[in-house]
């Protein structure tokens, strides 16, 4: 082999295997686009027969008439797939990588609602889309000759918890006096951040139960600290989960999904590269790098809150 090309291969941190975690990702995201557009369906009809819940979030009423509702259903199905695909995909890449990948479904959910509503993409509709896809290209370019999955220390995972906790308490709290202030942009953050931190304890819980499916059960402080991890990923999974629906209530499927598949892999990826440790050795351009990808897809995330893709229901098509 040459040697600028065995340079280059010792740059590479990914192995062959994976290399398997990106197309999981990837056909995650179309699942997560499609499940996600069925939901707002079934939210949008629910409304429509007990009651909007634009003001405080959505009842337990409206929660419970989720259930009755076969578009509703068939997106959680679908939602419920795109998660079993990001998990496999977290088992075999790292977390840096993975995450990212889910900005593909933003242009899937905008294709799909241009279908569908039988109306064309604007051209600044367009623009944010390739923002926001660019951005998370150029950022997972960056990332992937330096990301390394490496195995999470217990004081990694405390803090890691630790964050999580406070982040419940205060979006529970904000929620609780708050809520009726409430529009679309509040719930679509709270749900991209809670989403993140599920993606890295999701990552923490896999690893840890491939272990202890390797050497048994060791009632040690780590393995205590996994039983916890489980419980914080389930509590930050509900209230994540409820903060989509009542987004589905305020904004249009095309925002919320842009929202879950930009600030969920930020907080993701800047608890990989803060906490865990999957930038460690790379050099600093990188972070610089990194920095301007994510900032060029925000700002796509931006400009699409400005001008989202119209939907279904905003064209009194019948869904």
């Amino acid at each position: 082999m040459p040697p600028e090309l065995s340079d280059l291969t010792d740059q590479i941190s990914l192995t062959p295997d994976q290399y398997i975690g990106i197309p999981l990702a990837l056909v995650g995201a179309v699942f997560l686009a499609l499940g996600t557009q069925f939901q707002h369906r079934g939210v949008t009809k629910v409304e429509k027969s007990l009651g909007s819940g634009a003001k405080a979030g959505l009842s337990l009423r409206q929660l419970q008439g989720l259930f009755a509702r076969p578009s509703w259903v068939i997106g959680t199905v679908m939602l419920g797939l795109a998660i079993v695909l990001q998990l496999l995909s977290l088992k075999f890449a790292p977390l840096i990588i993975v995450q990212p990948l889910g900005a593909v479904a933003l242009v899937v959910t905008a294709i799909v609602n241009s279908r569908i509503s039988k109306v064309k993409l604007t051209r600044r509709a367009i623009r944010a889309i390739v923002f926001s896809v660019a951005g998370v290209g150029l950022f997972v370019a960056f990332a992937s000759p330096f990301a390394k999955s490496t195995p999470i220390t217990q004081r990694q995972l405390a803090t890691v918890l630790i964050l999580l906790g406070v982040t419940l308490v205060i979006f529970a709290v904000i929620f609780v006096t708050l809520r009726k202030r409430f529009k679309a942009g509040f719930y679509i953050v709270g749900a991209g951040v809670l989403f993140g931190f599920v993606a890295t304890l999701a990552k923490t819980v896999i690893d840890r139960l491939s272990t202890i499916a390797l050497v048994g059960f060791k009632p040690d402080a780590g393995e205590w600290l996994t039983i916890a991890c489980i419980v914080a990923l389930l509590a930050a999974s509900a209230l994540g989960t409820y903060f989509v629906q009542s987004a589905h209530a305020h904004g249009p499927p095309d925002l919320v999904v842009a929202g879950l598949t930009v600030i969920d892999p930020i907080v993701a990826v800047t608890i990989g590269i803060v906490v865990l440790n999957e930038m460690a050795g790379a050099p600093l351009w990188t972070m610089f790098a990194l920095l301007i990808a994510g900032g060029i897809a925000i700002y796509g995330v931006f400009l699409l809150s400005r001008v989202h893709v119209p939907s279904t229901e905003e064209t009194n098509t019948v869904a």
